[in-house]
Formats: structure tokens, C-alpha cells, sequence
């Protein structure tokens, strides 16, 4: 389902508001979420614009080159069983989400240069595969994206840091001291690729735009959690950081990883690769609980968790415009509203 929205949009008036029932919002940290906020929402930065998902459906708002926002909304398909088991849902929201999150990319990069998705044209590539797959081309592509992201992560992150650690000839790999201080090695090097990845994109002018849109999720999300009427200035008031970010998730399965791996041991690279692989879900599962005890809990030592992530999002959130900030709030009205 989609919506056209004016360029002079007003975002409570369009979808309706959300009235303060608890938390007055006065706090920006927006590290609870208010008494009367009992939906989790997260999102995801696009290109011109963001994806919010609720319990049930999501919703991505783009802002067109014309100015007007397109909302589209979709209904999620209904959560697996597996997503109630501790350790197994947090693979199983991640693999969602990451699905969820492509489609959504694509959806919003066939209106860069174009205005319209009407005015799309489908290139020789498109229509080759196309050709071949027939009207599920779109799915394939989007599950090739997914691979291919895959495959990328797992050279970047995994095979490019062991390699590194393996030409370290003077530590011990055999005695239990020597396989810890290998793989704390290694992970020092995987979380020194990865900043070194976010800095060096932080750069590129179009990630900006996107760093700024992510941004704008985060101050959207914590003024929804501080039970806030949705609207530009209320927003605005809030910080771009928030403790339940994708960019957290990620460096906790770095501090994780760290753990888990020592216990496999070391091996030969290709041996190590392996088990690493093997690992990842169990990496990822643990990662998943530690984010969210950190992000509802009062207790100062778990808490403790969610400030690397934080700090972290210096790197990958911005102050938005109150233009990105009314695009945030058209995707987050889509998904918490009940109408249809």
C-alpha cells in the first residue's frame, strides 16, 4: 500500500499523534521507554529515506526528487516459534531483518535520478535475469544481494583478520594462554577493520545522507519510547543514539566472538575459518540477548554493555534536517497507526 504526502507535510496531522501518557520526554538519553509505550519498533536508514518495523508490518518512507514522500506499507508475515527461543531468535530476527532490510534498499534506490517508480527502467542486467527467472527476478536478486553481503562480511571480518593473526609467529598457538592471546589478537584486528570500514565511509558524501537518516530513526524512535506527540521540533529535541542500534549488535558480536572462538581453539587458517562459521549463530544468538538486557536494564554493570555501541554510533549517525526528520516520523507512523 502506498501514499503520497505533500512536500509541506505535517506529520501528526497526516497520520494522527501520539499523546505523553507516561515519560514527559525531558530525558534525551532515551534509554527507557516511557509507561505508556508497549510496542517495539526498529528501523533501518535507506537511501532518501528509512525503513520502521513494527510487530506486525513495516513501512518505508522515501523522499522523492520532487519532494513528496512515498510511504509504502506491508504486512509482516506472521514470527516463526523460533522467534520466542533465548539464543535461536536472535539469529532468526537477524536473518528477518536483514531480508526486510534489502528489500527495502532496493525499493528505495529505484527512485535516485528518477522521480517516480514509474519512471523506472529496468537495465540489460535486470532484464537478463528476468529472462531467465521469470517474474520472481526481484526476489532472486534480493536473496543474491543477501549472499553476496554474506560472503563479503565473512572475508572482511573473519577470513582477512585470522589470515593476519596467523603471520604473528611468535605467540604460542598450542598452550590454552597462546590460543586466548591469538584470538584476542585476532579480534582487536577484526574491530580495527571495522572502524577503519566505517570511518573511511563516513567520508563519502551520499553515506553522510544516510548517516543523517539514521540519525533522524534513532531521535523518532526515542520520542515515540518517551510517549511524545510525533511531530518535527518534539523529535529534534532527542539524541541520535540509541541502545538498541544495529551498530551496537555489531560490536558486541565482535566483543562475543572474541569468547566463543578462544573456546575452538586454534587451528590451521582454513580449519579456523570453519569453526568460525559454525560459530556464528551462536555468536550472534548470544549478542542478540546481551543488546537487549543492556537496553532495558536499570543495573549499571549490564548497562555497562551498550556504551561501546554508543560511542560507536559517532561514527554512524548525524543530526538530520528537519526534512529527513519528517520522513522518519511518515515511517513510523505507518507502522504504529492502525489504519490500513
Amino acid at each position: 500500500m502506498k501514499e503520497n504526502i505533500d512536500n509541506k507535510y505535517n506529520a501528526s496531522n497526516a497520520s494522527g499523534s501520539i499523546n505523553s501518557n507516561g515519560n514527559n520526554g525531558n530525558s534525551n538519553n532515551g534509554n527507557e521507554k516511557g509507561a505508556g509505550c508497549n510496542v517495539n519498533v526498529g528501523g533501518q536508514a535507506l537511501i532518501e529515506g528509512l525503513l520502521m518495523i513494527g510487530p506486525d508490518r513495516s513501512a518505508t518512507a522515501i523522499r522523492r526528487p520532487d519532494g513528496q514522500i512515498i510511504v509504502e506499507k506491508k504486512k509482516l508475515p506472521p514470527r516463526s516459534k523460533l522467534s520466542k527461543i533465548p539464543i535461536v531468535r536472535g539469529v532468526y530476527n537477524f536473518v528477518r531483518q536483514m531480508v526486510t532490510g534489502v528489500k527495502a534498499l532496493m525499493y528505495s534506490a529505484e527512485f535516485v535520478d528518477i522521480g517516480t517508480e514509474d519512471d523506472y527502467k529496468p537495465s540489460k542486467f535486470d532484464k537478463f535475469i528476468e529472462r531467465i527467472v521469470g517474474e520472481k527476478a526481484k526476489d532472486y536478486l534480493i536473496y543474491f544481494s543477501v549472499f553476496l553481503a554474506i560472503i563479503l562480511s565473512v572475508g572482511l571480518f573473519i577470513l582477512l583478520p585470522n589470515f593476519i593473526t596467523s603471520l604473528f609467529v611468535g605467540i604460542n598457538k598450542t598452550t590454552r594462554l597462546g590460543i586466548i592471546l591469538n584470538n584476542l589478537l585476532e579480534g582487536i584486528i577484526r574491530i580495527t577493520i571495522f572502524l577503519t570500514y566505517l570511518t573511511l565511509a563516513s567520508k563519502m558524501k551520499d553515506i553522510k545522507r544516510v548517516w543523517q537518516y539514521h540519525g533522524a530513526e534513532h531521535k523518532t524512535i526515542h520520542c515515540f519510547e518517551n510517549n511524545e506527540e510525533l511531530t518535527v521540533e518534539n523529535v529534534q529535541k532527542y539524541s541520535t543514539k540509541h541502545p538498541r542500534c544495529g551498530t551496537s549488535f555489531l560490536f558486541i558480536v565482535m566483543i562475543v566472538s572474541i569468547i566463543v572462538f578462544s573456546f575452538a581453539g586454534w587451528h590451521n587458517r582454513w580449519i579456523n575459518l570453519l569453526l568460525r562459521l559454525l560459530l556464528i549463530p551462536l555468536v550472534a544468538g548470544i549478542s542478540y540477548e546481551l543488546l537487549k538486557l543492556g537496553g532495558r536494564s536499570n543495573n549499571k554493570v549490564i548497562g555497562f554493555l551498550k556504551y561501546p555501541g554508543l560511542w560507536l554510533q559517532n561514527l554512524t549517525t548525524s543530526e538530520p534536517d528537519d526534512d529527513q526528520v519528517e520522513v522518519a516520523i511518515a515511517a513510523l507512523n505507518a507502522v504504529i497507526k492502525n489504519e490500513d
